[in-house]
């Protein structure tokens, strides 16, 4: 074990190098990957988004047998913009049983220990794939093209792990998330001269009013039952941006909102009396000034996972993680839903905290890394087997 927590601290250090973040692409670690895994005879593949300037990859060591584990994550980071580092968030650097960097526990330390697992020299009579994802951090926009080729060329996989930080404890559901971004036009005018013009900001916010409502509904609906915290789903408006000057009726204001649903809530559902109501004010706006209006766009839509009674990933993942806690759930949205909407038995397990995640000096503490790599021991030893 202490020669695979520090191979896959050696090649963490080397993961966190690389820059990331959603905005920029993901190339250069991609290179990299294939090039380790190349170096002991595992092929990889590619899968790109439209323009090329990203890619998922995915790779399997040992035989094309069905019945493998699938070791999933992301490989972009939030932005370290306006965040006070004490060390370059690009620099692996150690602080007492501390590892500092950009991407340490969400989710660069998986990713490391996943790659050392598949060094392994062990004769494995069921494979190990790895599956690695981009602009997860931006609504889960890349693992959907993956997951269909995992679909038609994989044999069928008796789990997929997807590494999210849980502190190495076995997560078997998540919220799902929806966010949509509202654009209002409006006509520009002397603030004095309100009846010759349409302030956007003004429009937008009565729009934003009702989302407000809207969050407190759905507090008040909360389920007491529920294993999520919040117990509820939510809505957030997150960015917000309008307006020239003071004295001027603003020409354009754009909001952005996010829906975080339980499983069995629709978020379209949801939101469909705010749509009407964006509709509305896009005529109103239309029979003042045409050029102006309303225009609601979805951003992202990523499903919620939900748990698996007697899942067969949560009983495999729970074993090889010595973990025999309660039942889990989390309210940030993964990529496991996805996965578990393509027929895969899914759980979530990594190591560091999601506490410890996109704020300044993000860490993932050493005994996390030896908790993943005696998790990924087992899986060896069980992947040996007959």
């Amino acid at each position: 074990m202490t020669d695979l927590t520090a191979r896959a601290t050696a090649i963490l250090a080397d993961l966190i190098a690389f820059d990331t973040t959603s905005r920029g692409s993901n190339l250069a670690l991609i290179g990299y990957v294939e090039a380790l895994l190349a170096r002991r005879g595992i092929a990889s593949r590619r899968v790109a988004n439209d323009d090329g300037s990203k890619a998922n990859l995915y790779a399997s060591a040992g035989p094309m047998a069905a019945g493998g584990i699938v070791l999933s994550g992301h490989t972009d980071v939030v932005p370290v913009d306006g965040q006070a580092w004490r060390s370059d968030p690009f620099t692996l650097t150690r602080r007492g049983d501390r590892l500092y960097g950009r991407g340490t526990c969400d989710m660069k330390g998986f990713l490391a220990l996943a790659l050392a697992a598949v060094e392994t020299d062990a004769p494995l009579v069921r494979p190990i794939h790895l599956a690695f994802s981009y602009d997860e951090e931006v609504g889960c926009l890349g693992a959907p093209s993956m997951i269909a080729e995992l679909v038609r060329v994989l044999p069928p996989p008796a789990a997929v792990i997807v590494g999210e930080p849980t502190d190495m404890v076995v997560v078997s559901g998540h919220k799902g998330i929806s966010t949509w971004t509202v654009t209002v036009t409006g006509h520009e005018a002397h603030s004095s001269l309100t009846h010759l013009g349409l302030s956007a900001n003004m429009v937008a916010a009565d729009l934003m009013h009702r989302l407000v409502a809207l969050a407190a509904r759905l507090e008040a609906e909360a389920d007491p039952h529920s294993l999520f915290c919040p117990r509820h789903a939510t809505l957030t408006i997150g960015q917000v941006s309008g307006g020239t000057a003071v004295n001027i009726l603003a020409r354009e204001c754009t909001f952005i909102f996010d829906v975080r649903t339980p499983p069995g809530q629709d978020p379209d559902t949801i939101v469909a009396p705010f749509l009407a109501a964006c509709a509305e004010a896009d005529a109103a706006a239309k029979a003042r000034f045409p050029h102006a209006g309303v225009v609601v766009r979805r951003r992202s839509r990523t499903p919620s996972f939900a748990p698996e009674p007697d899942g067969m990933a949560e009983r495999i993942a729970r074993g090889l993680a010595g973990d025999n806690g309660p039942a889990r759930v989390v309210a940030y949205a993964a990529e496991a839903g996805q996965f578990q909407g393509a027929g895969f038995s899914t759980v979530i397990c990594g190591p560091g905290s999601i506490e410890q995640a996109h704020q300044a000096d993000e860490y993932i503490e050493t005994a996390q890394m030896a908790r993943g790599s005696a998790f990924m021991q087992r899986l060896i030893a069980a992947s040996i087997q007959d």
